[in-house]
């Protein structure tokens, strides 16, 4: 019988030859896909505390001003003869109730209640806005004394520190009035959640800087 020889393709390599080595084969690579967007979980809280300890930097410098011109009257008024503690104590009540029913905000979140969530924080923001009017009309009396914030050394660091502080004031109401079409639009989902968390701590750090502006400038300010 004759020997039976297997055709091989043109080129007379066979297949198995032709093929690389298997260590020499590369996998392909591959490619993963997210459905959606991946938020690294508290990176928002801790970004906006990293936020919250530069702010307080800001006050710090100012407070610090304010300690070194307080007394720096250059013939003019002190505070003993521009403050008046009543209108001062009605303000500071204002902020702290706003505090309060912002807290109470938070709750009905937690309770998930979007009707009651949107209703404190109007409260809230109609007691901030009552905080800024008093603060702007206490501003124009004492301009409309001649005791403006070039007058002295003291009256430049006071409008420094209480107006950067109302500032921030001004700055977290408007951030109410977006959150709540937010919460409006789309109702109490996690990321609004997570705003409103961010918003809270920020509203509480303007409690506190308050109460220092109150207790430094005010208070001590009346003393002779």
């Amino acid at each position: 019988m004759a020997d039976t020889v297997a055709p091989f393709p043109a080129g007379g390599a066979r297949a198995q030859d032709a093929l690389p080595p298997r260590e020499l084969v590369q996998p392909a690579e591959m490619h993963f896909y997210m459905a959606e967007e991946y938020h690294v979980p508290n990176g928002t809280l801790l970004g906006f505390w990293l936020y919250l300890m530069s702010d307080c930097l800001i006050f710090a410098c100012l407070f610090a001003a304010y300690g070194v011109l307080g007394r720096n009257y250059a013939g003019g008024p002190s505070g003993a003869e521009l403050f008046e503690l009543p209108l001062v104590a009605l303000n500071t009540s204002f902020l702290l109730l706003s505090s309060i029913t912002y807290g109470f905000a938070m709750l009905e979140t937690q309770r998930g209640r979007i009707g009651a969530t949107l209703g404190w924080m109007a409260v809230t923001g109609v007691l901030g806005a009552a905080f800024l009017s008093v603060e702007i009309y206490e501003f124009v009396h004492l301009v409309g004394e001649g005791a403006g914030p070039q007058r002295s050394g003291f009256l430049t660091s006071f409008f420094a520190l209480v107006s950067t502080h109302g500032l921030h004031v001004t700055f977290g109401i408007v951030w109410l009035v977006t959150l709540m079409t937010q919460v409006r639009r789309h109702g109490l989902i996690p990321e609004n959640k997570r705003r409103l968390m961010c918003l809270s701590m920020f509203w509480h750090f303007l409690d506190v800087v308050w109460i220092g502006v109150f207790t430094f400038v005010y208070l001590m300010g009346v003393l002779p």
